[in-house]
């Protein structure tokens, strides 16, 4: 046929663009893109034109209509363009033949499919673009419709080029199956691709809001393969509950090529700062399907260059920057379209009766449909079925739920009583799971002794579980769901099925309590046996994560069970580890409520849920409440088994941590005073509770900031561990850290910095270089390294243990905040100001969110930002600061305490900037007596004060007292840092010290 061609004849120099329409169904958007993508860039002006076809119009006269079109019409053949209407293929063939056959040359062809066509497609001499690559595919298009292939490129090189649509995005994960039977939505896929499209940067979000059954979620699996070939990555994440949000999201790192340890907050904030910057990937789609408790999320969902996609039944995420689109039933003929596909039995007008009997809800009409034209009842019989409608006391169900899916419903499940009984009681086992994606191969892989009689055969029969699960999707009553390419084989052969949660609550509501009682013990029973059994081990940590949302369902906190009260005791020891403090602090809390009534107050399970919970609490920053429930557990505890039981004794090391967080530093000291000769007397000296406890003792010590009893209490730790468990253990480490730390506030930095450089070579090699005590271990090396006048090397640690604690911790953990702390100061004094106080005021923010009031931490945070202040010229606000600083620490710790000292010399630097130079005087005298006799003579921030001492008597002209002072500070400096020390040549410029504060974090 190339005799009957018209060439496309690109632009010359002057000449006018010639024209190409592409003609395409919305199936095949990115087919269509692509085509116009390679045609622009050799010059032509592309015409975009969806194809559809209307009921109540013929197709002659729709063809017809095409060729109104400008220049020649590039007709985008599949099974899609054909089936829209839906026409059958005679049809199809008698208008080709009255519209095109005459014309031939105003038409050409490109086939994306293997599928049946029409027969008189032929007259379009489509060329086949299916399974090859973009080279050759752009080859044959530009031979179909006659284009040179030398023609130049003429179009922006810096405009990103379409991708082939038959790649795949370079990350692709978790994206369902694409449904094959979707149908219209076009207007809605066009706003939400427009709304994404025309959002600013770090703005890209979009919720699908609207009832349940919709069709929220496959309207979203369409946006993703209709688009997803303008993206780099595309990732789908079930974010119907936090827990499983949080896994699905970090899963995403390795995919990024992040370079993470295992744990899903590392990973989880890896990934939320790569799509944030755009490296490696810019242009990204995620999609939230089912977040329907924004609240639980929105903190968590990413921004940057890319797009968001969210279906939720809650509108309530147009408050969390999220633009709102909403998601109705079906218009009518979209119904009746969707039903003929469904149901081809039925014709036009009985799919409108339908439709409207069934009030155009997708779900509803997908499940029904598929079983209507299995059925030998005609549309009128099973509509008479529906107006006799349902007892309500034996259905009943949300009230957002319409009164046809309930009545509809019953209908269906009397089908499935009648076909394959077996497949209602599959159903019912999957209502004691999580509505949504539910691993039903823990019930074949559990043990099947003891089963109920009626299930027995189910789970034993390889063949009658396939005939089950293949009945309930047959009728759209689950899907099957493959999330990785991995886990094809296991879908197909009914491993993980989706349940809807229109469909989860109705057969829930309507089942015989007999067959309740069976069915959740069952269930309970398969998670108890899922159970990995140590959930410290992060390789373990995707099998909870897939627990964890089922527990609920299967209401396991009833069970007396063992088994299942040791799942739930792993479950929350997994949530503690793995950062899922909230949802782990609602488990806990309703587990200990559930087992005290059920168990008892003092059953040993009682206490165990207790601890974890306290954990749980203390973890999420809830100290007065952790303390409370300590302290509560404690003396009931003492009254029934006395203050030797081991249950007693490990609420009390809580409670001690309870108090370290709340700054109540000597009452935690007095509790592990109390605590180590307790263990040591049950354990005796070499058992790790007891040096544990030893090691808390001597942390309580640094927190009062007696470093001496701190160094000396680590140092004995230190070796007894070395000795029990050698010197690669990580308690051991652990311990040396502890004492390079003291050693540096003593001042004995050269010692400090030996034993810390040895020690983070060790960890590296133990620990790997991104565990968070690895990071504890270099944030000691660079504070080490800083102090010895190392700024390159302290710069570059700095900067790498903040980032690590970010990526693995958060940026509300405490470790977090000391080393932003650190961070800051340094960036005050050796790097950009600006970026100084921005962390400065940001690390303030945090201590007062995370902090009671008075805290010693939020203090001192101000204490560094009036250095900030003074150092942009804002010397009243500095001074301001400084001294309500001076006078919070007071008040906090005592005016003895190190951190009050320090707030001292810089409250003074700033009275002498001011002008009061007598009060500054004053008070660097009465630092310098409290220092002295809290740290010693020749302590580094007692001759800071001694330092400053002389600066204040300079400054009032008090020369020959200053010129003594300084001289002897001076000698004792060089005494005992080194002559050649920075502080010693600093001090020696008579540049005035001051102080930073580091919080003592653990």
């Amino acid at each position: 046929m190339s005799e009957a061609r018209t060439p496309v004849r690109t632009a010359g120099k002057g000449a006018a663009r010639q024209t190409v329409t592409i003609s395409f169904a919305g199936f095949n958007r990115a087919w269509a893109a692509w085509l116009g993508d390679r045609l622009e860039r050799r010059g032509l002006r592309v015409v975009y034109l969806r194809w559809d076809a209307p009921p109540d119009q013929s197709l002659v006269s729709l063809l017809g209509d095409l060729t109104l079109a400008e220049g020649r019409i590039l007709i985008l053949v599949s099974e899609w363009y054909f089936q829209l209407g839906p026409r059958t293929h005679e049809e199809w063939n008698a208008a080709l033949r009255e519209v095109v056959a005459p014309d031939p040359a105003r038409f050409a062809a490109v086939s994306v499919t293997t599928a049946s066509v029409p027969s008189a497609t032929a007259v379009l001499a489509p060329v086949d673009l299916t399974n090859m690559g973009a080279d050759e595919a752009e080859r044959r298009l530009l031979d179909r419709l006659d284009i040179p292939l030398d023609t130049p490129v003429t179009a922006d090189a810096s405009r990103p080029a379409s991708r082939f649509p038959a790649s795949m995005p370079d990350v692709w994960g978790g994206v369902p199956r694409r449904n094959t039977r979707f149908t219209g939505r076009e207007p809605l896929l066009n706003d939400a691709y427009h709304l994404l499209q025309g959002s600013e940067t770090g703005a890209g979000v979009l919720t699908l809001h609207g009832m349940s059954g919709v069709g929220k979620t496959q309207l979203a699996a369409e946006y993703v393969y209709r688009f997803g070939s303008e993206y780099d990555v595309v990732w789908w994440v079930n974010a119907e509950k936090r827990v499983t949000y949080r896994r699905g999201l970090a899963e995403l790192a390795p995919k990024l090529g992040l370079q993470t340890g295992q744990e899903y907050g590392e990973r989880l904030r890896a990934v939320r700062d790569s799509l944030r910057r755009g490296d490696p990937y810019a242009r990204w789609l995620l999609v939230l399907d089912g977040a329907d408790e924004p609240d639980q999320i929105w903190d968590l969902v990413p921004t940057g260059p890319g797009h968001v996609l969210i279906t939720s039944r809650n509108p309530e995420w147009g408050e969390h920057n999220s633009k709102l689109l909403e998601v109705r039933v079906y218009d009518r003929d979209e119904s009746v379209a969707f039903i003929r596909r469904r149901a081809p039995r039925l014709n036009e007008a009985e799919a409108d009766q339908l439709a409207e009997a069934l009030e155009d809800l997708p779900l509803l009409l997908d499940q029904t449909a598929g079983w209507l034209n299995d059925s030998d009842l005609s549309v009128e019989e099973y509509i008479s079925l529906l107006d006799g409608g349902i007892d309500q006391d034996v259905v009943k169900v949300s009230a957002d739920f319409p009164l046809a899916f309930q009545t509809a419903w019953s209908i269906l499940l009397n089908k499935l009583r009648d076909t394959v009984p077996e497949s209602v009681d599959l159903l019912r086992l999957c209502t004691f799971f999580a509505p949504g994606f539910i691993p039903v191969r823990l019930l074949k892989e559990m043990s099947h002794d003891d089963l109920p009689e009626q299930l027995a055969g189910l789970l034993d029969d390889p063949l009658l579980w396939n005939k089950a699960i293949n009945q309930l999707r047959q009728y759209s009553v689950v899907r099957l769901e493959s999330h990785e390419t991995a886990m094809d084989e296991a879908a197909s052969s009914g491993e993980s099925v989706y349940l809807h949660r229109m469909v989860h609550q109705i057969v829930h509501k309507d089942m015989p309590e007999a067959d309740r009682r069976e069915f959740i013990e069952v269930v309970r029973r398969a998670l108890a046996e899922a159970d990995p059994g140590r959930p410290t081990d992060t390789r373990n940590w995707d099998a909870y994560a897939e627990i964890v949302p089922h527990l609920k369902y299967a209401d396991v906190l009833q069970s007396k069970d063992r088994r299942v009260q040791t799942l739930v005791l792993n479950c929350l020891r997994y949530m503690w580890f793995a950062g899922e403090y909230t949802a782990g602090v609602k488990l806990g809390a309703r587990a200990l409520r559930a087992w005290r009534r059920t168990l008892g107050e003092s059953h040993a399970r009682v206490w165990e849920v207790t601890y974890h919970y306290a954990n749980l609490l203390r973890s999420a920053g809830r100290f007065e409440e952790t303390e409370e429930i300590d302290r509560a557990a404690m003396e009931r505890l003492r009254a029934e088994r006395g203050e030797r039981d081991l249950d007693y004794l490990r609420m009390a090391g809580g409670l001690g941590a309870d108090l370290w967080n709340l700054a109540r530093y000597d009452e935690a000291l007095q509790v592990y005073e109390w605590l180590h000769p307790a263990y040591r007397d049950l354990f005796g000296e070499q058992d790790s509770r007891t040096l544990n406890a030893l090691n808390n003792r001597a942390f309580s010590h640094r927190l009062l900031g007696r470093y001496e009893e701190a160094r000396d209490i680590d140092l004995k730790t230190l070796e007894a561990r070395r000795q029990l468990l050698k010197g690669r253990h990580p308690w051991t480490l652990f311990s040396e850290v502890s004492y390079a730390v003291d050693l540096r506030l003593l001042g004995k930095y050269a010692e400090a910095e030996s034993i810390q450089a040895k020690n983070v070579r060790e960890y590296r090699i133990v620990m790997g270089p991104d565990h968070q005590d690895t990071l504890r271990a270099q944030h000691n090396l660079a504070l080490c390294q800083l102090r010895g006048g190392d700024r390159s090397g302290a710069s570059k640690l700095l900067t790498g243990v903040l980032e690590g604690y970010e990526r693995k911790l958060g940026d509300t953990h405490m470790l977090t905040l000391a080393a932003a702390v650190s961070q800051s100061c340094f960036a005050r004094e050796h790097g950009d100001i600006d970026q100084a106080r921005e962390a400065s005021e940001s690390i303030i923010a945090r201590y007062e969110t995370l902090l009671p009031e008075g805290h010693p931490f939020t203090i001192g945070a101000r204490s560094n930002h009036a250095l900030i202040l003074r150092s942009v010229g804002e010397r009243e606000h500095a001074h301001v600061l400084a001294e309500e600083a001076l006078a919070g620490m007071t008040e906090a710790v005592g005016e003895g305490h190190p951190y009050t000292l320090g707030c001292a010399i810089n409250a003074s630097a700033l009275r002498n900037l001011v002008g009061e130079t007598e009060s500054a005087a004053e008070l660097t005298r009465t630092t310098i007596a409290r220092a002295t006799e809290t740290l010693g003579r020749t302590h580094p921030l007692t001759l800071s004060a001694r330092i400053a001492h002389a600066a204040d008597l300079r400054a009032l002209r008090d020369r020959q007292e200053a010129e003594k002072v300084e001289q002897e500070a001076l000698s004792d400096l060089a005494a005992t840092l080194g002559a050649q020390h920075v502080h010693t040549i600093s001090a020696r410029a008579r540049n005035r010290p001051y102080w930073d504060f580091e919080p003592q974090a653990s």
